[in-house]
């Protein structure tokens, strides 16, 4: 959250992990007996698999064999416990943690482990004990000085805590997180008018939801209501879709100050670790985020925003169903609720659990009439399902919500274009796709589509070729887009044209059905007989609608007679 724009502090991460995962099949060898050896080799390999395939939980499990089976064996110890502490198996991963810490090696993360959890078990003595053991280098560089502000602030040492986090606050991308947890250790500390200048500091025109919860919650503690109710106001006109600040202006209008979000080290440093994971999401670093999402949730299990980022990093890894739990676990959250079911319908769409997905919108849609955001996905499922009617109906009803359109609404425009040309109401669909480019006059799938399904109606061409040529300017490495625009030429006659483009477009999308199916059709035209085979062939391997495998398979009976072109040209798109 706080350094989402610091690739630095990803790539760190990814090399911790990285650097704990490697493993010699050699090692597994070095065990007491035959049995034991093969026991183990078979575990490794299959949680070697499992890991490769993404399944984190049977990964977790093979390795945890694996090392049952080999002890002594530090590097499968790493692996085992990133894998379990991923999976949120904190026991398991503390008692890993501990026997890594004794080891040889880079314990970061090991060690961010039971410091955090001996801060949790007011075992400070013990958490500064373990803290001393963290490696400075790499990730430690970034995590040593946050661990050390919270426990010094634990121990009621403001001025050390400060003196702690100073490194951060030169570090490049870095700044805003020492100005937040300088912040609040100084509002930890009892020194609200010191917090208050970093507090300050943190706000900016972007600022993310858990940094105005947070500033406006020191706000609203020091009587400065209408500054809390500004900042609120501004992060919810800079996202008119974001109900998660709702219940802080409901609570305002209340005039009874609020309890602070961070009142101690342990629910601090579980914000620090919070932070850091929420920067590494945003930086593509997924696998990291969790395992500090895990750790944040383990020192403090109220902080709602650190599983919803677990949900999220669950469901962009497709772990569905895994994702559906916290999504669901935060159903009843007064803050995260509403985005929570959102996501939980998206993640039931995934599973194909589409009739579960639709009544759940369904229900949200009639408990906000004023809001368009569950109509839209309920309108996208029916669109998925095929259920065109139904979804053109139910764009059309959260069009009629919005009343006069922004700009942002294009894509709904173009969404029920989509849905009016499966149903065959193509007057329906130009329209809304001229209301959609009236909106947003240079998107480029609008360019292309509206620009190609005139090309193939023998409508407007001069403008249609232009608009699907300023499609491809925009878009030049978008396969699609540019077979529209070899497709058009191939349509206007100009065959030599034509193959240029569509060789360009199978460069960029080489197992699509349709535009293999596009450049065979064009080597044709030209005499490429052999060729055109070749790519009807591609064609008919990927295509996935009966109809168009009974066209392709024709032209590679006969080959691509006038008649057949014509109803290939009329069955394209």
């Amino acid at each position: 959250m706080m350094i989402s724009r610091t690739k630095r502090g990803a790539a760190a991460a990814a090399l911790l992990v990285a650097a704990s995962l490697p493993l010699s099949a050699a090692a597994l060898a070095a065990t007491d007996g035959p049995g034991r050896a093969t026991a183990g080799t078979g575990s490794y390999l299959a949680g070697r698999f499992a890991q490769h395939q993404d399944d984190w939980k049977a990964a977790a499990q093979y390795m945890g064999q694996a090392l049952a089976a080999n002890p002594g064996d530090t590097a499968l110890m790493r692996r085992a416990f990133i894998l379990k502490l991923g999976e949120g198996q904190i026991d398991t991963a503390l008692a890993l943690a501990m026997r890594l810490t004794s080891q040889d090696g880079e314990p970061q993360l090991a060690a961010a482990l039971l410091v955090a959890d001996a801060l949790k078990r007011d075992r400070l003595t013990d958490a500064e004990d373990l803290l001393k053991g963290m490696p400075r280098e790499g990730l430690g560089k970034f995590l040593a000085p946050l661990y050390e502000a919270w426990l010094a602030a634990a121990r009621k040492d403001t001025a050390k805590a400060q003196q702690a986090l100073a490194p951060l606050a030169t570090t490049s991308g870095f700044a805003a997180l020492h100005n937040l947890h300088a912040a609040l250790v100084l509002d930890v500390g009892g020194k609200p008018a010191e917090a208050g200048e970093f507090y300050r500091k943190v706000i900016g025109t972007e600022a993310p939801l858990r940094v105005v919860q947070l500033v406006g919650n020191y706000a609203e503690r020091q009587g400065q209501a209408e500054e809390a109710r500004r900042l609120y106001m501004a992060f919810r006109d800079g996202a008119p879709d974001n109900m998660m600040i709702e219940p802080a202006l409901k609570a305002l209008d209340t005039g009874t100050p609020p309890k602070p979000i961070v009142s101690d080290a342990r629910q601090g440093l579980g914000e620090a670790l919070f932070d850091l994971g929420s920067a590494l999401h945003h930086e593509g670093a997924e696998e990291t985020a969790l395992l500090f999402g895990r750790i944040a949730l383990h020192l403090r299990p109220d902080l709602t925003l650190a599983r919803l980022m677990i949900g999220d990093i669950m469901e962009g890894r497709e772990h569905h169903e895994e994702a559906l739990a916290e999504y669901r676990a935060l159903e009843a959250d007064p803050v995260l609720g509403w985005a929570a079911r959102l996501r939980a319908a998206e993640a039931l769409g995934r599973l194909e659990r589409n009739d579960e997905a639709i009544a759940v919108l369904g229900k949200l849609a009639e408990e906000r009439p004023e809001r368009t955001d569950a109509l839209v996905r309920q309108a996208d499922l029916y669109r998925v399902s095929k259920r065109y009617a139904e979804a053109a109906e139910t764009y059309g009803k959260a069009l009629e919500r919005i009343g006069t359109p922004q700009e942002r609404h294009w894509a709904i425009y173009y969404a029920r274009a989509l849905t009016y040309d499966k149903i065959d109401r193509w007057p329906d669909a130009e329209a809304d796709l001229k209301k959609a480019l009236e909106l947003k006059p240079e998107e480029p799938y609008l360019l292309n589509y509206l620009g190609y399904s005139w090309i193939d109606r023998g409508l407007n061409l001069d403008k249609a070729k232009a608009m699907v040529e300023r499609a491809v300017e925009l878009k030049p490495r978008d396969g699609y887009i540019v077979d529209s625009l070899g497709w058009a030429l191939y349509k206007l006659g100009n065959f030599e044209g034509a193959v240029g483009k569509l060789e360009r477009a199978v460069e960029l999308r080489p197992v699509d059905s349709t535009i293999n199916d596009h450049l065979g059709d064009a080597y044709w035209r030209v005499g490429r007989r052999n060729e055109a085979r070749f790519q009807w062939l591609r064609a008919l391997r990927t295509a996935e609608e009966q109809k168009e495998k009974d066209l392709i398979q024709e032209k590679l009976d006969k080959g691509l007679t006038d008649v057949q072109a014509a109803k290939a040209d009329g069955a394209k798109r």
